[in-house]
C-alpha cells in the first residue's frame, strides 16, 4: 500500500519530469563535436526525430517509477531505479539537442507520462519477474527504435547521432540487467500491444 508522503514524492517526481529540466552526471555525448552545416530540412527533421527521443524518454521514467512504486523484491527496485536515473540523463540529452536545433518538447508529454505511470504500477504489481520481463521488453524496443534513427538523422549530423548512439548502448545494458534479475518473457500479444501504443506515441510527438 502506498501512503500519502511516497505519493506525494511520485508527484513531484512527474511534474520535474514532464515541466523542469532534467538533470545529467554525464556529459552530453558529442559535446565537442562541432555542429554541422544542415538545412532548414535537415534541422527540422532531425528536432522531429528528437522530439520522438525525448517523449519515448518521458515515459520511460514513468514506466519505471511506476514499476518501483509496486515492486515487491528489493533487487528489481533497485534495478528499476537505475533504470530511472539513466533515463533521466537521457531526457537532459534530448532536450538539449532539441534546444541547439532550435525546436520543442512533445505539448503531449503529460498525457504519456500519466499514461505510462499507470502502466508501470500495472506491470509490477504482476510481480516481479513479469516486471522485469516488461523492462526487457520496454527495452529492447526501445533499442531497435533508436536504431531505427540512427538509419534516418541526416549522416552530417554527428551531435544528435552522438546521443542516439549512446542512449542505445544504455537501453541495451537495461534490457540484458533485467533478464539476469529474472525477467520471464512476455507473451506475444503484450510485446505486440507495446510496439502498437509505441506507435501512436511516436506518430503524434514527431508532430507534435
Amino acid at each position: 500500500m502506498l501512503n500519502l508522503d511516497k505519493l506525494i514524492v511520485e508527484f513531484d517526481k512527474g511534474l520535474r519530469t514532464v515541466f523542469s529540466p532534467a538533470a545529467t552526471v554525464r556529459s552530453l555525448p558529442g559535446k565537442h563535436v562541432e555542429e554541422a552545416a544542415l538545412s532548414a530540412r535537415e534541422k527540422h527533421f532531425a528536432a522531429a526525430l528528437m522530439r520522438v527521443n525525448h517523449s519515448g524518454e518521458v515515459c520511460a521514467q514513468a514506466l519505471y517509477q511506476g514499476q518501483a512504486l509496486t515492486a515487491r523484491n528489493p533487487v528489481a527496485k533497485a534495478a528499476l531505479e537505475r533504470a530511472a536515473q539513466e533515463e533521466t540523463e537521457h531526457l537532459n540529452w534530448c532536450e538539449t539537442r532539441l534546444k541547439e536545433l532550435g525546436s520543442h518538447k512533445s505539448y503531449l508529454n503529460p498525457v504519456w507520462y500519466t499514461g505510462s505511470l499507470a502502466i508501470g504500477m500495472l506491470a509490477g504489481s504482476l510481480g516481479d519477474k513479469w516486471n522485469l520481463g516488461f523492462l526487457a521488453e520496454t527495452e529492447r524496443q526501445v533499442e531497435k527504435h533508436l536504431q531505427g534513427h540512427l538509419d534516418k538523422l541526416p549522416a552530417q549530423d554527428a551531435r544528435s547521432r552522438a546521443v542516439v548512439e549512446q542512449m542505445k548502448v544504455d537501453e541495451a545494458q537495461h534490457a540484458t540487467t533485467a533478464i539476469e534479475q529474472g525477467g520471464a518473457e512476455l507473451p506475444l500479444p503484450v510485446r505486440l500491444g507495446m510496439k502498437l501504443t509505441s506507435k501512436v506515441m511516436t506518430k503524434l510527438a514527431f508532430w507534435v
